[in-house]
């Protein structure tokens, strides 16, 4: 199959993610700062939010440049790691009205490292149908930052039942770390 079907489907779906973040979105009751000022948490959440997609979207770009062929168990993993990122405009909207909330903030980081996860699936899916000596694998190498950022999300979930604030200051902070793609994938010459 050529990679430009899965490319456009993905492309689809993270597009109509971020579409539907933005329609959650609520306006100011009133036309004053002080009713702005009272939905600087939903505009934080929403900032943060789109960042990851954008975050999740690049990384995707770069990871299936050198991709040679496209196969069944591919698209079932790039499937799920769809799933996990559409859930992300649901999590966003629910941490956006209770962000000192616990079972909120938890379950923002649940998607998040659902999305970590499922991405670390597609990488190996990716290097295991191109083989272990293709120029994808060798560019990636090892995993190290998805499976830190795995154990992160993992630590900062339950400590967002204790301290929502902490929570969210983790989920800041992965953000930060994967701002930047990847050079090793962003380097390579894509396959068309």
């Amino acid at each position: 199959m050529n990679k430009a079907r899965l490319e456009a489907f993905s492309d689809g779906v993270i597009a109509i993610a971020i579409t539907i973040m933005v329609l959650g979105l609520r306006m100011p009751h009133g036309a004053g700062l002080a009713d702005l000022f009272k939905l600087v948490p939903q505009l934080l959440s929403y900032a943060l939010s789109f960042i990851y997609v954008g975050i999740y979207w690049v990384n995707h770009h770069h990871l299936l440049q050198p991709l040679s062929r496209v196969n069944g168990r591919i698209l079932w993993t790039n499937l799920h790691l769809l799933f996990w990122l559409s859930l992300i405009p649901f999590v966003t909207n629910w941490v956006a009205e209770h962000h000192l909330d616990p079972v909120p903030v938890a379950s923002y980081g649940a998607v998040l490292l659902m999305c970590s996860i499922s991405f670390l699936l597609l990488r190996r899916t990716l290097i295991a149908g191109e083989g272990r000596d293709s120029r994808l694998a060798k560019t990636i190498g090892n995993d190290v930052k998805n499976y830190a950022s795995i154990v992160f999300y993992a630590l900062a979930i339950p400590l967002s039942i204790w301290s929502p604030l902490s929570g969210t200051a983790i989920y800041v902070a992965l953000a930060a770390l994967w701002f930047i793609p990847d050079d090793r994938l962003g380097n390579m010459p894509s396959r068309q």
